[in-house]
């Protein structure tokens, strides 16, 4: 069978980059990842490690000064991170995030102004879809962009923005035509420095500390005229066309979280002794590990098969995406609850990482779309 033969084939590129990531973040990231949840601190070793090694943004093409990785080479960066700190993990998966939508339909221009900084990590990108009041209902936002010579102006307010603050590119979607509803949605590339750009309070989460998550302010905000990705209008097809391409990334973190859980859970109860023999010995521990690693190992091929069909651009990439997600995410929050609970009473107190691991793969089924959504979109393309 040639590479040809399935969904994806895993290279020695790849098998290269997991051992390269893994080594680099058990070094550089795993020591600090309990005090940057404990700090509620952005981690900048994992930032700088990354940045170093060309793994903070692998996926941007080579012309514009990027790595040119493939998706699934990107995902098991992602996974490789986030298997001792989802926060760090966010890191690369940000920066696909907010520089997906400049990819796919930017000027030359705009990504010529916009991807060699992020590529070179003397920059990072976020991306501004949710407001408060649209969330799961996106095309409902608020926030309005208006035409004024060669400018435009925006004003609203973005919600949730993860890494808010630390990066300086934001890609934003607001309001253009507020007669044609998701068809009057326009996307931009604003920069922390234009004139009329805030950034919000930090909020105090239940995980991912490491990654600020704040609002966005736009008060008269006014960035040049062609700083427009794509045509007016086009905004939210961009914005639905890139979570095709960014939500196997969340697959692949909750893949990682779940795999770090696992390995944690596994030496535990190698370890641990009760009733004279280690409680890996009991069958009632081994069918919990057993049932961990099906799920993970299911999860892991699911994250790379959607990953695989965005690179080719196989038409049911929005479905496999959107199951890639909701499967990986509920596997994470199944095995990193069995971790704890494998380690009793020990698993629930900060001495050990299983407890930060799960409260970490809970946003895995919120963030880019919650799981009940996914489920919409998945059943969507079923029925059509």
């Amino acid at each position: 069978m040639g590479n040809n033969a399935g969904p994806y084939a895993l290279t020695e590129d790849h098998e290269a980059i997991r051992e390269a990531v893994r080594d680099i973040s058990e070094r550089e990231i795993a020591p600090h990842a309990a005090e940057v949840d404990a700090e509620s601190r952005f981690p900048v070793e994992a930032l700088k490690a990354l940045t170093a090694a060309g793994f903070h943004a692998t996926h941007i093409p080579e012309e514009y000064g990027g790595e040119g990785a493939d998706a699934i080479a990107t995902c098991i960066v992602i996974e490789e991170v986030a298997r001792v700190d989802v926060s760090a993990s966010l890191i690369p998966a940000v920066n696909k995030l907010g520089s997906t939508p400049i990819i796919l339909s930017a000027s030359d221009e705009v990504k010529r102004t916009v991807l060699p900084s992020i590529a070179a990590g003397e920059a990072m990108i976020s991306y501004g879809l949710s407001e408060r009041e649209a969330g799961s209902d996106a095309a409902a936002m608020r926030t309005r962009a208006r035409r004024d010579g060669d400018t435009w102006v925006l004003n609203g307010t973005k919600a949730w923005i993860t890494n808010a603050g630390i990066s300086e590119w934001y890609t934003v979607m607001a309001v253009t035509d507020p007669e044609a509803g998701a068809n009057g949605i326009s996307a931009f590339a604003v920069h922390r420095d234009d004139p009329g750009f805030a950034v919000g309070p930090k909020e105090r989460k239940m995980g991912i500390k490491g990654s600020p998550t704040c609002e966005l302010y736009f008060t008269d905000c006014t960035i040049p005229a062609d700083r427009i990705i794509g045509a007016p209008g086009t905004g939210f097809k961009t914005a639905l066309r890139t979570l095709d391409f960014t939500r196997p990334t969340i697959g692949a973190q909750a893949v990682g979280v779940a795999q770090g859980a696992l390995d944690a859970a596994v030496a535990y109860v190698k370890d641990r002794k009760q009733f004279g023999t280690s409680i890996g010995s009991f069958q009632g521990v081994q069918f919990m590990l057993a049932d961990m690693e099906m799920k993970i190992e299911a999860a892991r091929h699911l994250v790379y098969v959607a990953a695989a069909a965005g690179e080719a651009g196989r038409p049911d990439v929005t479905r496999l995406s959107a199951s890639a997600k909701a499967f990986a995410s509920d596997v994470a929050m199944q095995v990193t609850t069995d971790a704890v609970q494998l380690f009793g009473g020990a698993g629930y107190t900060q001495d050990f990482p299983v407890e930060r691991m799960m409260r970490d793969a809970k946003i895995t089924q919120i963030y880019e779309g919650t799981n009940q959504v996914q489920r919409m979109v998945i059943a969507r393309s079923l029925l059509k």
